[in-house]
């Protein structure tokens, strides 16, 4: 593509490992910014509320402001209000503060995010118990697994499955790989989508989902991105890169 007019950027394995700076990842965004292109961070991280995603980024250095940073659980709580849904919560307890939750008796909807020690029988049971009583499955994401220092763990992709899968319903995904969150980020920053260049490093949340919303799309090796999906990302017609200094360096 030519020139992107603006750049949609993964944050965990693109500008960070575990809280450790990719090699060149400062200075590239630096070099973004010096070329005035505006720029979104979107993440499914569904452990962290919007304002400790933004500090953690300010404290490994990397400008960004408020506005500029788009979470799953933050636009999955933009969805539930302009719905008027009460949801009921499987979620990370980090992340509850985005919620206005209710009880299970109250809720008309069901939220799913990465919740980690919460995914039990009882709780996956709960969420069954309403969804086969018609309440909505919303997800944060799709995500397998993610990565830390210590290796790869499951993600919410697979525990929204099983979900689906019991209850015979399918999800409403409004984190990556789900359009809109593709969409709110260039509409946000005034660009259509082919004008738009995605920067992850999961080939389906961040790739698949960026291409599927018409933005083009760089995967990068970094993260959790694995030998073999070279080859799916390029059926998606996706340009591959070692990381994200490279990606910079090649428009920029």
């Amino acid at each position: 593509m030519p020139v992107p007019k603006a750049l949609c950027i993964d944050i965990s394995g693109v500008l960070h490992e575990d809280g450790e700076v990719v090699s060149g990842a400062r200075d590239a965004l630096a070099k973004v910014r010096d070329a005035d292109v505006p720029c979104r961070f979107l993440t499914n991280t569904s452990r962290k509320p919007s304002r400790a995603v933004v500090d953690q980024l300010r404290e490994l250095g990397f400008e960004a402001r408020a506005e500029e940073v788009l979470t799953a659980p933050a636009a999955v709580a933009r969805h539930l209000k302009a719905r008027k849904l009460k949801p009921w919560l499987l979620v990370h307890p980090d992340i509850e503060e985005e919620f206005d939750a209710v009880s299970a008796e109250e809720a008309d909807a069901v939220v799913v995010c990465d919740a980690g020690k919460r995914f039990d029988y009882q709780r996956l049971d709960q969420a069954f118990g309403l969804l086969m009583d018609g309440a909505p499955l919303l997800a944060v994401g799709m995500n397998r697994y993610f990565k830390q220092s210590d290796g790869l763990h499951l993600d919410a992709g697979p525990f929204i499955r099983a979900l689906e899968y019991a209850a015979g319903v399918e999800a409403t995904v409004i984190g990556k790989p789900g359009e809109a969150m593709f969409r709110e980020a260039c509409d946000s920053m005034g660009v259509a989508p082919e004008d738009c260049l995605m920067i992850g490093d999961d080939v389906e949340a961040d790739i698949g989902g960026a291409r599927k919303a018409g933005l083009a799309a760089a995967l990068v090796r970094t993260g959790k991105c694995q030998d073999d999906d070279r080859d799916r990302a390029e059926e998606l017609d996706a340009e591959i890169f070692d990381d994200f200094a490279a990606v910079v360096s090649h428009w920029f």
